[in-house]
């Protein structure tokens, strides 16, 4: 029961740390190219160029090389072969890379900082510019496909050296050490990430994939990568900058109100003075044409003026109107009619 409260209670704790919200992280020490780091990264790339060199000039590391080939690790202890090939599955970039960006990822929501996130995308891009590189301009075949015994193999269209696998691990587990916020973290995190590392590089020996002298080579092409990542890190707080101003616009655009449409107006009457409103309220007149003023003008003429109903009408066969004019207009008194009378 109390094993069961105190585990209880132990989980109400974790729980209740990850609901509050932290505050974005500032007393992380961001790494510098210090004296020190820099005596390290020449040291590296001096031992990078001697593994070159050697393999290059066919020395007597290539001889080893060929001797550990020969000796067929896999061969000299097969119940460690199913496990190796699940454990080299540790320096797959695609799975390393998934498993580490979820954890950064996780970490950057929750401290409300996108280092992480770009440190690891940078690390990975200049692994994948250097190693690529060198991979396919040497040119080297590895020991499955090697053709003359004691050579170097190197500008047949290989691309195993340097060791992938064993870079890749360097790099994706020591990015963990690199972004540790605590010395002691960094301490276990650069162990564990050496450990893993190194563990990676052998086991793509003994699978019999790599030369000896490739594991070399991608150890040292990782330490190189991890080492050189100080001068980047005013690349990475600019890129954060942009990222997270980009970010306040968007949510800015995003929560301005969208404008309705306005209301039409209403026609608005204009008083116009005295004088104006005579003349609008007076019917225009309509110009009178000179064929209508003339036509005006004829009743003005002097002489008698017949009414329209009093005219005979005007045919081609002459007037309807029987001879005589003992007929008296309208309006006038007519004499009466005489009876007639027989006689």
């Amino acid at each position: 029961m109390r094993t069961e409260r105190n585990l209880t209670r132990r989980l109400d704790r974790v729980f209740a740390r990850l609901d509050r919200e932290p505050e974005r992280p500032a007393h992380i020490d961001v790494p510098v190219m210090s004296r020190h780091r820099v005596v390290l990264f020449s040291a590296t790339l001096a031992f990078y160029l001697a593994i070159v060199w050697a393999v290059v000039t066919t020395s007597w590391l290539v001889r080893l090389d060929w001797q550990v080939m020969f000796f067929r690790p896999y061969q000299q202890w097969p119940q460690i072969h199913a496990f190796l090939d699940y454990y080299v599955v540790l320096g797959q970039r695609g799975p390393t890379a998934v498993m580490v960006a979820a954890w950064l990822g996780w970490r950057s929501w929750r401290q409300h900082t996108l280092r992480p996130l770009l440190t690891l995308a940078t690390s990975l891009l200049l692994l994948n510019a250097t190693v690529g590189a060198a991979k396919y301009g040497m040119g080297r075949l590895g020991p499955h496909y090697a053709t003359v015994i004691g050579s170097n193999e190197m500008g047949l269209g290989g691309d195993i050296f340097p060791s992938g696998h064993t870079a890749n691990a360097v790099v994706t587990w020591g990015i963990l050490a690199y972004l540790a916020s605590t010395p002691r973290a960094r301490r276990w995190l650069s162990a564990l990430s050496a450990i893993t590392s190194l563990g990676v590089g052998l086991t793509t020996v003994y699978l019999g994939t790599h030369w000896l002298s490739d594991v070399l080579l991608g150890w040292a092409a990782g330490l190189l990568i991890l080492l050189a990542l100080p001068w980047f890190e005013p690349l990475i707080a600019k890129t954060e900058t942009r990222l997270f101003d980009l970010r306040d616009r968007w949510r800015v655009r995003r929560s301005r109100p969208v404008p309705e449409p306005a209301a039409p107006l209403a026609p608005v009457l204009l008083k116009a003075p005295r004088g104006a409103e005579a003349e609008q309220s007076a019917p225009a007149r309509e110009p009178v044409s000179s064929t209508r003023a003339s036509r005006g003008l004829a009743h003005l003429a002097p002489g008698p003026h017949t009414a329209r109903s009093e005219r005979s009408p005007v045919t081609p066969a002459g007037s309807r109107r029987p001879p005589g004019g003992d007929r008296a207009p309208r309006g006038t008194s007519q004499p009466a009619a005489r009876p007639l009378t027989g006689g």
